[in-house]
C-alpha cells in the first residue's frame, strides 16, 4: 500500500478479493484511501498548472456549538507533512462559526485528507457534545457509555473514547477503555440469567469468581418483579453487593421514577442502603434528571450518544501564498481565535 497522490494511483488500487471486512483499516486511512475522488482529481488539474504546491492557510469550523474530540487522530495523519498545524486542546467547548483547527502548508499535502479530517472530527464531537448533555444532566453521578451495539465495530471505540472525554466516566467497550488507559466497565447481560434459568445462582457465581475490588452489580428485571428480586439478590449477597441494575424494556414500560423510588425504598427499609441503583435502557437527559431526583445513583447510556448527529465540520482556505482569500459568503483571511494551540 502508498498514499494515494494521484488518479493514476487510484487506478492502480487494487484490493484483496479475501477481504472480510468493508471498513477502512488504519493504514487505508492513513494512505488517503477513504477520500473524495474529486479532491485526488484537483491534485491532478493543479499538477498541470503547476500550482499544487502553493502555500494556503486553511481553517475549519463547526455548524453548531459543541466539544472538540478527535484532534489526535487529525494530527497522527498530518504529522509527518510539511504543514503548520493549530487546534484546540481535544475537550474544548466551541462555538458555533468558531476556528476550531488553523492548517498551513503546500496545497497538495492538504487537500486529499480533506473528507478524512472533517469526518473525523464531525463524528467525534457529535459524540462527545451528547456525552456532555448526559454528564450535565447526571450532575456528579456516574455515567458508563455503552453504545458500541449500535454503531459499526469499526468506529465503536471511536464513539465510546469520544463519549468519555465528553463526560462519561467509563466505556464498556474493550477496545476504547484500552486506548483511554482505562479498564473497560460493566455488568452481565440478561442472556446470562436466561441461560442459568434464574438470577440469583448466576448473582452467587458472580460474586464467586470476580476479585474482591470488582463492584458486584446484578441486573434483576430477567424474572421477577423488580422490588422483589432486588431484595432476593441483597440478602443473598450481603455487603459484597455494590448495586442492581434495573434496564426494563419498553414493553412494560421501561425504567420509571416510580419504580426507582419503590427499590430504593424497600431496600432502605430491610437496611441495604448501601446498595446503588444503576438504570439504562434507552435514557436521554431529560430521563435521566428524573430518574436521578427518584433515586437513581448511576446510569448506562447508549444510543442519546451513539446515534447523535455529527457536527457538520466545513474547511475554507483564508489565505493563498499570504493573502488573504474566500469565496464569495464569507470573509477573507483568518478568524482568529486565542484558544488555538499549535501542535506543530
Amino acid at each position: 500500500m502508498s498514499e494515494i497522490r494521484s488518479l493514476a494511483d487510484v487506478k492502480k488500487l487494487a484490493l484483496d478479493p479475501n477481504r472480510q471486512l468493508y471498513s477502512a483499516s488504519e493504514q487505508e486511512i492513513l494512505d488517503g484511501y477513504t477520500t473524495d475522488i474529486y479532491f485526488v482529481r484537483t491534485v491532478d488539474i493543479l499538477d498541470s498548472m503547476g500550482i499544487a504546491d502553493k502555500i494556503v492557510t486553511a481553517e475549519i469550523f463547526p455548524r453548531k456549538p459543541g466539544i472538540f474530540v478527535g484532534i489526535q487522530e487529525v494530527y497522527n495523519i498530518l504529522k509527518n507533512k510539511d504543514l503548520e498545524i493549530w487546534a484546540l486542546p481535544e475537550g474544548e467547548s466551541f462555538h458555533s462559526k468558531e476556528t476550531v483547527m488553523r492548517i498551513t502548508g503546500p496545497y497538495r499535502e492538504i487537500c486529499i485528507y480533506e473528507t478524512i479530517i472533517l469526518g473525523i472530527l464531525a463524528s467525534s464531537c457529535g459524540w462527545a457534545t451528547a456525552a456532555k448533555e448526559c454528564r450535565e444532566a447526571c450532575k456528579d453521578k456516574p455515567f458508563i457509555v455503552f453504545g458500541s451495539r449500535h454503531v459499526h465495530p469499526s468506529v465503536a471505540p471511536v464513539m465510546e473514547r469520544a463519549a468519555v472525554i465528553g463526560g462519561a466516566n467509563g466505556a464498556s467497550n474493550v477496545l476504547a477503555a484500552k486506548l483511554l488507559g482505562v479498564e473497560p466497565s460493566g455488568t452481565l447481560p440478561h442472556a446470562s440469567f436466561l441461560i442459568a434459568g434464574d438470577t440469583l445462582p448466576v448473582a452467587l457465581a458472580y460474586d464467586k469468581t470476580m476479585p474482591k475490588e470488582h463492584k458486584r452489580t446484578v441486573l434483576i428485571d430477567t424474572f421477577k418483579d423488580e422490588a422483589e428480586e432486588a431484595l432476593r439478590i441483597a440478602r443473598a449477597l450481603g455487603e459484597n453487593l455494590y448495586g442492581i441494575r434495573l434496564d426494563t424494556p419498553s414493553e412494560r414500560g421501561g425504567v420509571t421514577v416510580e419504580l426507582v423510588k419503590e427499590v430504593r425504598a424497600r431496600l432502605n427499609l430491610e437496611g441495604f442502603s448501601y446498595v446503588k441503583i444503576f438504570v439504562s435502557g434507552g435514557l436521554y437527559p431529560d430521563k435521566i434528571k428524573l430518574l436521578s431526583e427518584a433515586g437513581a445513583d448511576a446510569f448506562g447510556i447508549g444510543s442519546y450518544i451513539s446515534g447523535a448527529s455529527a457536527i457538520d465540520m466545513t474547511m475554507d482556505l483564508k489565505e493563498i501564498d499570504g493573502k488573504p482569500i474566500a469565496k464569495r459568503g464569507r470573509i477573507p483571511g483568518r478568524v482568529e481565535n486565542p484558544k488555538l494551540v499549535r501542535l506543530r
